[in-house]
Parts: structure tokens; C-alpha cells; sequence
């Protein structure tokens, strides 16, 4: 820790003054060097404090006249920094903008989410001026698949005099990402400190008892050892559990069990012994939402209770203070008594499923004191001001919207860094229940693995190009991809690829040394020799190419012809199991490879396909099918008809058929005959070099194409997606040798979906020109509403609604295949299928119908709406018929529509999360 005097800069010491604490090293090296006039990336553990930088920017530019702009990664960073500066720098100097939400944007000072800065850039928004410095928050979200790109999009878009200070987890290549920012925006001071000024406990509960992960006993520096009576006690119990086999089969089966919990002890349990502990308030992280409600629901049925009767009643005061802005007809559906149950008892959950309010009430309660458990999903880590004494993992497995895996150690680091809070607890406590999944040594692993490399997700998208073109060019564009830390990346990558080549490229010039002295010794010409080794080398080249040629062709001819069959007609089947006549039942569906549904001889049935012919099949003859033939009866009648119908099958062997003769293979096969090196002989030393140079060649060029492939994948990527955006005119020709954006295209630039493309093709092909405003929030929701795995996915034939709406729908998904066949064309990935799902629900809000009725409509289409995810997806909705109003003229029908939908989904408990 180190003092105030220590401080030197006037404005750094002005700053300090207010503080009642003093601030660490590392946050004063951080300060000093913004002083300075350096940019600045720090890089610390969760909850070390880094944001006191982040802070100091703000100081800093209101103490010098100029502007801040703090950014978050998502919104309720976003409200509690907002509710932090207002604090300290009053309402009239800080503002915040969110997709949904403006208050007081022109002041010195705005919070924002990151995508709301990287959308002024595009739009050179005048607020832009003036701003002197940029804090971005969790700029470690830059490796995020789905969103990372943002991050790189601002850093690489603000003017070059603004200051960015960028707040990262501890990452483990922070001097790689600060030499980019060093190389794309100026000098970057890089602060890094992996020390935790709460140390931090690793346990593992196994059954009811505790014990450490680490052996304590080992204090001799190196890496620490897992506690051998945990070992112990944990073999011990499998044992106990079961005599019989040896000790890994016992664990085994102990996995094998399902239906129970293995933890040995009850949610209640667990509570009781974190109390007994001392280990209270503890966050214990469920990835599951419904396993965050089912774990308050069992602690509510125990009679375990952790507030007195004072203290329940502060937080009646709390919860009545979130709950003013609520319908009171909406309670009931809200389950606002049964969460105010578990409040009052002290226990809460926590995620995504919740409604923002309630988990805002959580988060004030639990920082108060009043919570003293709460069951999260990770959501809960990012970055949100709830610090614990302890944190607790159920589970070291998680659903990542795709399938099940592992936490990584960036993840363990990140869940478990909320435990130990700064200046109230002088240790914190990560505990890891035991099941017999998780064992010790892999909770080491991850425990011990302290950072995550941080890795660009940096990718062109169609909004992204637009704007890049309007504003740079397509050369300014280009070279902006090139200046990404995806690509800085790849650059540093390649470099060993680039050595293997060099040196490689050294062995081929040796090789070539080696093969003109033995040429000579042969009394031969290098040249003429090579030119008798290249020629052998092209014939080869030219065999194999034809022999490919001709089985392609042979396979599409095949291919064209099964799937030209029709109904009734009899082929002979060539090879395989059931080669011999057989009739088409039904004809082959479209694709690579056709398969008609065929009878045979004897009674089989099946899809045939290329594997059973070795050349187009003919058409022998005809039979009469009957409409059913699906019955045994009939199946085998129609074989029986086959064989009495005097339709024969080709007699003998099936050969390929010839392929033609390539006259120009056989005028080099005779050049090669004639070659004065042909008739030679004792040259196998000078083949066996040949090979050798020939080997060593294909090396060179392999790694060639590996590098140059590595180098320009971006601009591959930029080029695709530049080349689908000239196909529907979005983008044109200058006439100057370059493009230009066209007025159509304008449309697209203001829409930033995951469905870009899709919106601003539907907004021209004028498909919901006529809606009326529900109909246009129900439409809009298809392109950006994504059902959860457990919900019904329901299509347009199962939609109900008005016949505008149906035909609306309709006409979207033409659009989207459309479109994706244009994309596929161009080898971009394919914009995701539309998704009715919410299009009761958000269709039945805008109509003016109750929360009960729109939730219901939604779960009689067999989509589970939680309150959470339906104020969630109408906000997605409103912020997206916004950019549409925006993006049209303000007179058409379309404008119109979306501002009167926007009012109508903006209104009870969705206006009361904007507010």
C-alpha cells in the first residue's frame, strides 16, 4: 500500500483528497501516467480496484474542461455507474445512454454501453466533439464471439487525441494487446497487477465437511499441492459408499447414478454451515435458472431463517421503494409475494430470467447486508458490484447456448474473484462442493491457472462494411481491417510459420546445389534434366487430374439421372446387396445426392444413391404403382409384377464406360518417349534428389499458402461480404475505381441487428409497409427473438393472428431465403432463420393486453416466457423499430408504425425497466 505522499500530479492529488482511503501502486501508477497524457490499460484481478482509473478519466476531464465517456458492456453496469458518478459529480454533470434509455446526454459526463459509442462513430455524431477521454470498461468482453468486435470497432474509430483507458481482467498477454493499442492509437502506459487485495481461500466441500484445496504445509514457493486429507477423505467415502470393485469403479458408478443429488448435503445445509462458518454473505453460482429458483424454493421450505425482525422490515422498505413503478395487477403474475418471502428470510436469486427490478432490489439488498445468500447464474459476474465473503460452485459445468462444457480457468477466475470484499474482509472464499465429477486435481488446475489469453473476435459484418465504405473508402477500409488486433494477432502467429518457410526455402536452394553438381557428374545439363523431371511431373499431374475428372463427372452423371427417375420406372441396380431390377416408388428429393425410393426383386425397399451404380443407370421399362404402397400386401405385389413383367436386366459385368481420349496427355507421354534423358541410365541418384527437391517444394508451397491464407483471411471475409452487398445494391461503382454506398444502402448503415441484412431487405421489398403497429413489434421480433432449447420453436403455419400478419411473416422468411441464397454465393455465413416465437406475446403487449394475457399467449404457444425475458426481448423489439423509424423517411407509413408500436410495447412494466 502506499501513501499519499507518493502522489505528485495536482490533479491526481485533488482526486485522492476526496477519497478515504489510500489508493494502491498500481492505481496510482495508472493515474499518473493519464496525468501525463498517455493512454492507459490496466490490468487487475475482479474487485481490485481498477475502476479507480476509470474514475480519475472522469476527474480528470471535467478538472480540464472536456468530456468523458465511460463505457459498460451491458446496461445494468451501464445504471450503476451512472447511480456511482451522480454521487460524487452531481445529476447536472453525468448522463447515460443505453439502446432504450437517454438522460441528460449532453452533459461532460455520459455512461453508456459500448455498442452506443461505436454507433455515434459511425454516425460522426456532433456529441463526439470535445470528448477528451474514453473509459472502457471489461475490455476484456474484446474476446466475446458475438460482441467483441464493438470493442475494436470504438478503439479503432475514435479520433487519435481522445485518451482511451481500458480496464481488463487479468489477462495473460495484456503486453500483446497493449502494443496494439500502442501501435493504433499512441503511447499506452500498461499497468498490470495479479495481486488480490483480498486474498482469496480455496475449499472444497465434500459431504459435511470443509476443507481446503491446497496442502498449507508446503510453503516452499512452488506450485502448491492439493491437500492430501482431501484426497483422503474423498477416497475414503466411495469406499464407504460401496466395498465392492476397485476404487475407480466405485467413482464411476457413484457418476452413474442419476436422479439424486451426489453433493451429500441440502441446499439448507450448505446455507447452515456457511453461517456456522463465518462464511456469510455468499454468492453460490447455479448455471441454470431453474436451479437458482429450485434452490431458494428448498431454503424456503426449511425453517432456516438469517434476518431478524428488524431487519426484514428494511427490506420491506427496499422492496417497496422498486416496487412503485409496477401495475398492481401485475403482482400476482410478477410473483412478487413469494420473492419478497425469500427476501425477507435473506435469500435471493439472481439472473436473467428475473425481472430487472427484482434483481436490482437484490443487488442493493445484498450490498446492504440484508441478502445474505444468493443463487446466481454466471451473469451475476459480470462486472455488477456485488462482493461477497464467499462464492460457491455447484458445478464446473455450463450450458454455453450450444452444448455443455467446462469452465475455463479465465471463467473459475472470473466466478470466484467476486469473493472477499475490500476493506470488511480480510480473506475471501472460493468453496467447490463435491460430486464425483469434479475432482481436486481439476479444481487445481483451475484454480492455479490465475489468467486467460485475451484473443480477438474480430469479424466484418454487413452494418460494420457500410459504414467503414461511407466513411473511409474501400482502400481506407481495407486498411483499417488491417490495423485489428485480429489481425495483429495473425501477424505475431505467423511469424513461426514464416521462419519454418525461410528455412525450408534454404533446404530447397541446397537440394537445388546438390542436383546440378550430380547432373554434371552424369555429364547431363541441370536444365536438361529438370526439364525431363518437370515433364514426368506434369504428366503425373495431368493422370491424376483426369482420373478425378472422370470419377466427377461419372458421379454428377449418375447423380442427374437418379434424380431425373420418376414413379413406376424400373432401373437395374449395379452394385451392392440388392443389385438387380428394381421400381422407383417414390422420385429422389433435390440435392448433391439424389436417393429415389425404390422396390426390388425381392421385396426390399430403400433410397438408392451414386454408391450403388457404376454408370448412369437406363430406364428398362415401366410398371404400374399403386397409390399406397406402403403395406407389406402391396409391396409385395409390386414385386411380384416386377419379375413377371419381361423386363430384363443387362447381362454380364458392369464396366465404366471409356473415357475419351486426351489428345494432349499423349502428345506429352510422346514427348517424354522422345526425351534425349529417357533411355539413360544409372541416374537413381539423381531421381532419388529429384524426389527430394520435389518433397521439399511441395513443403515450401504449403507453407506459402498457409501464411498468405493467415494474412489476408480478413480481407477474404471483407471482400465476401462487400461482394453480397454490390449483388443487391447496396454498394456501387464510383466510376473512379471504386464503390460508393447507394441510397439504399443508407438504410442498412443505421441498422445494428445480428439480422441486419434481413431487416434492411425487408424494409425494400416493402413486406411491412401495411401493418398495423402490433402486427409491425410482432414481425420485428421474429428476426431478433432466439427461443430457449427448452421452449417449442414455432413456425409461420402454427402462428395465429390476422391475415396482414401471416402474409408479413411469410414474406420475411422469402426475404431470408433469398438473401441467404446470395450469401451463400458469396461463402458468408448465413443469417439466422426467423423465429415466431415472441410474436404472441410482444403482438398482444402492443394491443394494449395485460402482462398476465401476453404471457399466456406466449405459453399457449408453447413458449416459457419468464418476466425477465419478455421486458428483455420488448426492449430488443422497441430498440430496433427505432433504428427502423430512423432509417426511413420520417413521412412513410413504415415511420409511422414503428414510432406508434414503439408506444404501444413502451408502456407498464416495459416503460418502468426504461425509466
Amino acid at each position: 500500500m502506499t501513501t499519499r505522499a507518493e502522489i505528485t500530479g495536482p490533479e491526481l492529488t485533488a482526486f485522492t483528497g476526496r477519497l478515504d482511503f489510500a489508493i494502491d501502486d498500481f492505481q496510482i501508477r495508472g493515474c499518473t501516467a493519464l496525468e501525463d497524457g498517455l493512454g492507459v490499460l490496466v490490468c487487475a484481478p475482479t474487485g481490485a480496484g481498477k475502476t479507480i482509473v476509470g474514475e480519475f478519466a472522469v476527474h480528470l476531464a471535467l478538472a480540464q474542461g472536456g468530456k468523458c465517456f465511460y463505457t459498460t458492456p451491458i446496461k445494468a453496469l451501464s445504471n450503476q455507474k451512472y447511480h456511482d458518478l451522480i454521487a460524487v459529480h452531481g445529476a447536472e454533470n453525468v448522463g447515460l445512454l443505453t439502446g432504450d434509455n437517454s438522460i441528460n446526454s449532453s452533459a461532460p459526463v455520459v455512461i453508456m454501453t459500448t455498442e452506443v459509442l461505436r454507433n455515434m462513430i459511425y454516425a460522426d455524431s456532433p456529441a463526439l466533439q470535445g470528448l477528451s477521454h474514453v473509459v472502457m470498461d471489461e475490455v476484456h468482453f474484446l474476446a466475446d464471439r458475438f460482441r467483441g468486435a464493438v470493442w475494436e470497432e470504438v478503439i479503432l474509430g475514435l479520433d487519435p487525441a481522445v485518451r482511451v483507458v481500458s480496464l481488463s481482467a487479468t489477462v495473460s498477454n495484456a503486453e500483446e494487446f497493449a502494443d496494439w493499442i500502442t501501435t493504433v492509437r499512441g503511447d499506452t502506459a500498461v499497468v498490470v497487477d495479479e495481486h488480490r487485495p483480498v486474498p482469496l481461500h480455496q475449499h472444497m466441500l465434500v459431504g459435511n465437511r470443509m476443507f481446503e484445496l491446497f496442502d498449507r504445509r508446503r510453503r516452499d514457493g512452488g506450485r502448491p499441492e492439493v491437500n492430501p486429507e482431501l484426497t483422503r477423505y474423498i477416497k475414503h467415502r466411495v469406499l464407504g459408499a460401496d466395498a465392492v470393485g476397485t476404487y475407480r469403479d466405485r467413482l464411476a458408478r457413484e457418476r452413474g447414478r442419476r436422479g439424486t443429488r451426489t453433493t451429500g448435503v441440502s441446499r439448507p445445509r450448505l446455507v447452515s454451515m456457511l453461517e456456522n462458518e463465518g462464511l456469510l454473505p455468499a454468492i453460490t453460482f447455479i448455471f441454470s435458472r431453474a436451479g437458482c429458483e429450485g434452490a431458494l424454493a428448498q431454503c424456503l421450505r426449511s425453517d432456516l431463517r438469517l434476518l431478524d425482525p428488524d431487519e426484514a422490515d428494511q427490506v420491506d422498505e427496499v422492496v417497496e421503494r422498486h416496487l412503485t413503478e409496477l401495475a398492481p395487477g401485475d403482482a400476482d403474475v410478477l410473483g412478487v409475494d413469494a420473492w419478497r418471502s425469500g427476501l425477507r428470510c435473506g435469500f435471493a436469486a439472481h439472473h436473467a430470467g428475473m425481472l430487472p427490478t427484482f434483481r436490482q432490489a437484490v443487488e442493493e439488498l445484498f450490498t446492504l447486508g440484508l441478502v445474505k445468500v444468493v443463487f446466481a447464474t454466471e451473469t451475476l459476474a459480470l462486472g455488477i458490484n456485488m462482493p461477497a465473503r464467499s462464492v460457491v460452485l455447484e458445478r464446473l459445468v455450463k450450458y454455453n447456448g450450444e452444448s455443455h462444457v467446462d469452465l475455463t480457468p479465465g471463467e473459475y477466475t472470473q466466478l470466484t474473484g467476486r469473493a472477499g470484499r475490500r476493506g470488511i474482509d480480510v480473506e475471501g472464499h472460493a468453496v467447490v462442493v463435491w460430486t464425483p465429477e469434479v475432482l481436486p486435481d481439476r479444481v487445481a488446475g483451475l484454480a492455479g491457472a490465475r489468467t486467460f489469453p485475451l484473443k480477438s473476435s474480430f469479424a466484418p459484418e454487413y452494418n460494420m462494411a457500410m459504414n467503414l465504405i461511407d466513411r473511409l473508402g474501400l482502400d481506407g477500409s481495407r486498411t483499417l481491417l488491417r490495423r485489428s488486433f485480429a489481425q495483429f494477432q495473425t501477424d505475431r502467429s505467423v511469424v513461426g510459420q514464416a521462419r519454418q518457410l525461410d528455412s525450408t526455402q534454404r533446404s530447397l536452394r541446397k537440394v537445388d546445389t546438390e542436383l546440378d553438381a550430380a547432373s554434371t557428374r552424369h555429364s547431363l545439363d541441370p536444365d536438361v534434366f529438370a526439364e525431363y523431371v518437370d515433364l514426368r511431373a506434369a504428366i503425373k499431374q495431368r493422370e491424376r487430374a483426369q482420373r478425378f475428372v472422370r470419377r466427377l463427372d461419372g458421379e454428377q452423371a449418375v447423380a442427374e439421372s437418379l434424380g431425373a427417375l420418376t414413379r413406376g420406372q424400373v432401373v437395374s441396380v449395379q452394385s451392392g446387396r440388392h443389385r438387380g431390377l428394381a421400381v422407383v416408388l417414390d422420385p429422389a428429393w433435390k440435392g448433391a445426392d439424389p436417393k429415389p425410393l425404390v422396390l426390388s426383386e425381392d421385396g426390399w425397399v430403400g433410397r438408392i444413391g451414386s454408391a450403388e451404380f457404376v454408370n448412369p443407370p437406363d430406364v428398362l421399362g415401366d410398371l404400374r404403382v399403386p397409390k399406397d404402397t406402403r403395406t407389406r400386401h402391396a409391396r409385395r405385389e409390386i414385386a411380384a409384377a416386377l419379375r413377371k413383367s419381361g423386363i430384363e436386366r443387362p447381362r454380364g459385368r458392369v464396366k465404366k464406360k471409356a473415357a475419351p481420349t486426351d489428345h494432349e496427355l499423349e502428345e506429352m507421354r510422346g514427348r517424354l518417349r522422345r526425351h534425349p534423358v529417357h533411355k539413360a541410365s544409372g541416374l537413381d541418384d539423381l531421381y532419388r534428389l529429384a524426389e527430394r527437391k520435389a518433397r521439399v517444394q511441395r513443403e515450401v508451397d504449403s507453407l506459402r499458402t498457409a501464411v498468405q491464407e493467415r494474412t489476408s483471411q480478413l480481407e477474404n471475409d471483407f471482400d465476401a461480404v462487400v461482394g453480397v452487398l454490390l449483388d443487391l445494391s447496396y454498394l456501387e461503382d464510383d466510376g473512379e475505381g471504386s464503390i460508393r454506398v447507394t441510397p439504399t444502402g443508407a438504410v442498412l448503415r443505421r441498422i445494428y441487428s445480428e439480422s441486419d441484412l434481413l431487416v434492411a431487405e425487408c424494409i425494400r421489398a416493402g413486406v411491412w409497409d401495411r401493418l398495423s403497429p402490433p402486427d409491425l413489434a410482432a414481425v420485428v421480433s421474429a428476426v431478433l427473438f432466439q427461443s430457449r432449447r427448452d421452449s417449442y420453436r414455432g413456425g409461420v403455419d402454427s402462428m395465429p393472428g390476422n391475415r396482414a400478419l401471416r402474409d408479413a411473416l411469410t414474406g420475411t422468411l422469402e426475404v431470408w431465403e433469398a438473401t441467404n441464397r446470395v450469401q451463400e454465393r458469396h461463402g458468408v455465413v448465413q443469417t439466422r432463420e426467423p423465429d415466431t416465437g415472441f410474436c404472441v406475446a410482444v403482438s398482444a403487449w402492443a394491443s394494449g393486453r395485460s402482462l398476465r394475457e401476453a404471457l399466456l399467449a406466449a405459453t399457449e404457444q408453447g413458449n416459457l416466457l419468464s418476466p425477465g425475458d419478455f421486458v428483455r426481448w420488448n426492449r430488443q423489439v422497441i430498440d430496433l423499430l427505432e433504428q427502423i423509424r430512423g432509417s426511413v423517411d420520417p413521412n412513410a407509413p413504415l415511420a409511422g408504425a414503428a414510432r406508434r408500436a414503439v408506444a404501444g410495447v413502451r408502456r407498464g412494466v416495459v416503460a418502468s425497466e426504461l425509466d
